[in-house]
C-alpha cells in the first residue's frame, strides 16, 4: 500500500489489496501492516466495511495538530512550531525572549554564523586591544612608590612587554595549525602534559575570563565618569547594567554579536591612532621637544620608597595586563569561517600588531605630556593624554575619544563572552563541568556559559564595588600561568611529532621561549601582586580543579552504573505495586486497577491516622474485593501511625518491602489529583508530592504518578462503584 503524505486532520482511504482485504484480520496485523506504511507510527489505520461484502477499506487518519514533521522511515523532525507557547503566560515569556534574543536557530544554520577576519578582530582581540586603555596607567601607579619621577622608566618597562607579546604571538600562530580544535591551553596541556596540567590551565582561563568581564566594564563606566563627574555614585550600578546588556547581545549568536560590536572597536582603534599621531606631532615636531627629555611630571606625589628591582619587577607584572586575552584566537578558531587556521594565524597577526603599536604609543604620549596617575584612578591617565593632546579647535574631540574607550572597555568583555562558553562547553563534553554548559541555546550559542559568566562578573563588581584597582590585583595571574602549560605542551607536541614535523627544531625553541618567558613573568606576577589579592586565583585555582574532579567523579560513576548488566526482557522483569491509598475513591481504585493492569503483585497501603476514615477504607475494600479473581493478589496493608505522621510510614513500609524482595522491581503508584485552577493546590496537603521528593534519592524504586484531573462536576458514589467493578 503506498503511503501518502496527508494534510493535519485530514484522513485519506484506500482500497485494501488481498493481503489486507480480510475483515478476519486480526489488530495486531493490522497495526504491524501500518509499522510497515508508517514506521513513526504517526498515523493510525482503521479498518472500515463497505457496502457489500470485500468493499473493506483501510483509513488512515492523522493527528489534527502535530508539530513534527516525517522525514524517513522511523524518524520524525521537530519544526518551529514545536516551540510555540501554549498558555497565556507561556505567550509573553516566549516573546519577551524572542524579542530580546531573536527568532531560534536550526542546527544547519551553525556554518553560517562563522565569523570574518574583520568581526573575528573585533569579536576575539577587543579584550587584548582595549587594555592599552589601564596598561600603562597600571605600570605607572606601581612605580609611584618611588615619586612620580620614577614613573619615567616606564618606557623601557613597556619595550619588554611589547617583546613578550611577541614571543606569545608567535609561539600562539604555531599553536593555531596544530590545534584547528580550538580550546587553546586547556587542550593543548591536556593532550601532551596530562589531565592534571589541562584543568589547571581551564580553571586558570575561566577566572581570568570572568576578571576580564570585571575589569574591563569597571575601567570604562571609570573613564565614562572622567568626563561626566556626576555619574561616580551610580558607577556600579551602571557596571552591572551593561554585562546584562552585553548577555543579551551575546545570547543573540556569535556572528550577530560580531556585527554589533565590530564598529565600536575599530572606531576605537582609530580614533587612539588619531590621539598617537596627532599627540606626537605635536610634542615632537611642533614643540621641538627633545625624545625622552620631555617627561616632567607634577612634583605632588613624593616616594616612599627607592626604585628597586622589584619595584620595576611589580611595574612590569602590572604592565603585562596588556596582554590579556592574545590567547583568545587560538581558542575560537572553529568560529572563522573557512579556512579557520589561516584566517585565525591572520587575525592573530593583526590583533599582536594593533596592540603593539596602540601600547607603545600611549607610553609614550604619558611621557611626553608628563601624565602620572591620580588618586582613585579619576581622571585617568588616558582621559589627561587626551585632554591635552585635543586642546584648542580639537577639543570637540575629547568626549568623543572618551566614549570610544568606554565602548571597547566594555565590548573588551566580549571576548570572553566568546572563549568563557566554549572553554565550559569542552569541559563538560569531558564531563568536568555540568552537561549543561555543553548545550547550545535558541541562537546556536552556548547559553548557560554566557550566563554564568554574566552572574559571576556581576558579583565581582558588586563585592569590589566597581573599582579597577581593586580587581587589577586579581588580575593576568591565571592568564600567565595558562600561556605556560599551553607552550610547554606545544614543546612536547613538538617533539612527539620530531620524525614526521619539518622544521620541529625551530618550532620547538619558539614554544621553549615563550613556556620559559611566560612561566618567569608568572611567577613574578604571583609573587609581586600575592599581597594585592593574587593570593585569591592561587587558592581558587586548586579549588576549581577540585570541583572538576569530583564531577567527572560523578559522571565517570552515573557511567559505570549505566554499563551494569540489568534484566533485558520484559519476561525478566518481576513486578511489586504498591499503592498508597488515602480513601477508596474513583482515583485510588483507577490506579489499582491500573497496577493489576500489569502485575497480580499490589500492595494497597493506607496510614491510618483516623479510626473512622480507616473502617470506611476496610469496608470498602471488601466489597470490593469480591468482584477480584479467586486468584488474584492484590493486598490491604493498614499501618497505623499514632503520632499522626503520613508519609514516614510509608517510606518505612516501602524500604522494608525493598529489602525483603530484592528480586523484584518496586513501583510506587502514586494517585494523585490535578486541580483545574493553580489556588487550588494550596487546599491538598500534597502528600504525593512529599512522597516522590523522598523516593528520588531511593536507588532501585520505580515512582509513577497517576494523575486524575478533577471535573467541573464532581462523580458521585455510584459512578465511583461502576468504576471499581471493572
Amino acid at each position: 500500500m503506498e503511503h501518502k503524505d496527508v494534510q493535519a486532520s485530514s484522513q485519506e482511504y484506500e482500497p485494501v489489496g488481498q493481503a489486507v482485504a480480510s475483515s478476519k484480520q486480526a489488530p495486531d496485523e493490522q497495526e504491524g501492516l501500518l509499522r510497515e506504511e508508517d514506521p513513526s507510527l504517526l498515523a493510525r489505520a482503521q479498518l472500515v466495511p463497505g457496502k457489500l461484502p470485500g468493499h473493506e477499506r483501510i483509513r488512515i487518519v492523522r493527528p489534527s495538530h502535530s508539530s513534527l514533521r516525517r522525514v524517513g522511515d522511523g524518524v520524525l523532525e521537530a519544526t518551529e512550531a514545536s516551540l510555540a507557547p501554549r498558555s497565556g503566560s507561556e505567550r509573553v515569556t516566549y516573546r519577551v525572549k524572542r524579542f530580546l534574543i531573536g527568532s531560534p536557530l536550526t542546527n544547519a544554520q551553525a556554518a553560517h554564523e562563522r565569523l570574518t577576519k574583520f568581526k573575528a578582530l573585533a569579536v576575539l582581540s577587543s579584550d587584548a586591544i582595549s587594555s592599552v586603555a589601564y596598561a600603562t596607567e597600571a605600570s605607572m601607579v606601581a612605580l609611584l612608590a618611588a615619586g612620580a619621577m620614577a614613573t619615567g622608566i616606564v618606557f623601557p618597562i613597556s619595550i619588554a612587554i611589547v617583546l613578550l607579546l611577541a614571543i606569545v604571538a608567535i609561539s600562539y600562530r604555531q599553536t593555531i595549525p596544530a590545534y584547528p580544535g580550538g580550546g587553546g591551553s586547556y587542550i593543548v596541556a591536556k593532550d601532551n602534559l596530562g589531565t592534571l596540567p589541562g584543568l589547571v590551565a581551564a580553571a586558570s582561563l575561566l577566572i581570568d575570563y570572568i576578571l576580564t568581564v570585571s575589569v574591563s566594564v569597571s575601567s570604562g563606566v571609570q573613564n565614562l565618569a572622567s568626563v561626566f563627574q556626576g555619574l561616580g555614585p551610580y558607577v556600579v550600578a551602571i557596571d552591572v547594567a551593561l554585562v546584562i546588556l552585553i548577555t543579551i547581545v551575546n545570547l543573540r549568536g556569535i556572528r550577530e554579536s560580531g556585527s554589533v560590536f565590530a564598529i565600536p572597536t575599530y572606531f576605537f582603534i582609530a580614533s587612539a591612532v588619531i590621539m598617537i599621531v596627532g599627540g606626537l606631532f605635536r610634542a615632537y615636531l611642533i614643540d621641538h621637544q627633545p625624545f625622552m627629555a620631555a617627561f616632567h611630571p607634577p612634583t605632588g606625589i613624593t616616594g616612599t620608597e627607592p626604585v628597586s628591582i622589584f619595584l620595576i619587577l611589580k611595574s612590569f607584572a602590572s604592565g603585562c595586563s596588556a596582554m590579556t586575552g592574545v590567547e583568545a584566537i587560538s581558542n575560537g578558531v572553529p568560529a572563522f569561517k573557512k579556512p579557520e587556521t589561516k584566517n585565525a594565524a591572520i587575525t592573530l597577526t593583526w590583533m599582536a600588531s594593533i596592540l603593539a603599536t596602540l601600547f607603545i604609543g600611549i607610553t609614550l604620549l604619558a611621557m611626553a605630556y608628563g601624565v602620572t596617575p591620580q588618586v582613585g584612578g579619576n581622571p585617568t591617565v588616558i582621559a589627561q593624554i587626551a585632554q591635552k593632546v585635543f586642546q584648542g579647535p580639537f577639543a570637540f574631540f575629547f568626549p568623543i575619544f572618551q566614549l570610544s574607550v568606554l565602548f571597547i572597555l566594555v565590548l573588551a568583555a566580549n571576548t570572553s563572552y566568546a572563549d568563557f562558553p566554549r572553554l565550559a562547553s569542552l569541559l563538560a563534553r569531558d564531563h568536568f563541568l555540568p552537561h549543561q554548559f555543553a548545550f547550545r541555546g535558541d541562537r546556536l550559542a552556548f547559553s548557560t556559559g554566557i550566563v554564568v559568566l554574566a552572574i559571576f562578573a556581576s558579583a565581582l563588581l558588586i563585592i569590589f564595588k566597581g573599582s579597577t584597582d581593586a580587581l587589577i590585583g586579581l588580575y593576568a595571574v591565571g592568564v600567565f600561568m595558562s600561556f605556560t602549560l599551553s607552550q610547554s605542551g606545544m614543546v612536547i607536541h613538538w617533539w612527539r611529532l620530531r620524525s614526521t614535523e619539518r622544521g620541529w627544531q625551530r618550532k620547538i625553541s619558539i614554544n621553549a621561549l615563550g613556556a620559559c618567558t611566560t612561566l618567569v613573568v608568572a611567577m613574578v606576577i604571583a609573587s609581586t601582586k600575592f599581597l594585592e589579592g593574587a593570593w585569591v586565583v592561587v587558592i581558587l585555582i586548586p579549588i576549581l580543579v577540585l570541583m572538576f574532579m569530583s564531577i567527572h567523579k560523578h559522571y565517570h560513576g552515573v557511567e559505570r552504573q549505566r554499563t551494569t548488566t540489568v534484566p533485558g526482557r520484559a519476561a525478566e522483569i518481576k513486578h511489586l505495586f504498591i499503592v498508597p491509598i488515602a480513601a477508596m475513591d474513583r482515583v485510588s481504585v483507577q490506579s489499582i486497577a491500573y497496577a493489576r493492569s500489569i502485575t497480580k503483585n499490589v500492595v494497597a497501603v493506607h496510614v491510618s491516622i483516623d479510626e473512622g476514615d480507616t473502617d470506611k477504607v476496610r469496608a470498602t475494600w471488601q466489597d470490593w474485593a469480591k468482584r477480584l479473581p479467586s486468584d488474584d493478589k492484590t493486598l490491604l496493608v493498614v499501618i497505623e501511625s499514632p503520632y499522626r505522621s503520613l508519609y514516614r510510614p510509608i517510606l518505612d513500609y516501602i524500604d522494608s518491602v525493598k529489602e525483603l524482595y530484592p528480586e523484584f522491581t518496586i513501583t510506587v503508584l502514586l494517585p494523585e489529583f490535578v486541580v483545574a485552577h493553580w489556588w487550588e493546590h494550596f487546599l491538598h496537603n500534597q502528600t504525593a508530592l512529599r512522597l516522590k521528593a523522598a523516593l528520588l534519592f531511593r536507588p532501585g524504586i520505580v515512582v509513577t504518578s497517576m494523575p486524575q484531573h478533577l471535573p467541573s462536576r464532581i462523580p458521585d458514589m455510584a459512578e465511583v462503584t461502576e468504576l471499581s467493578g471493572r
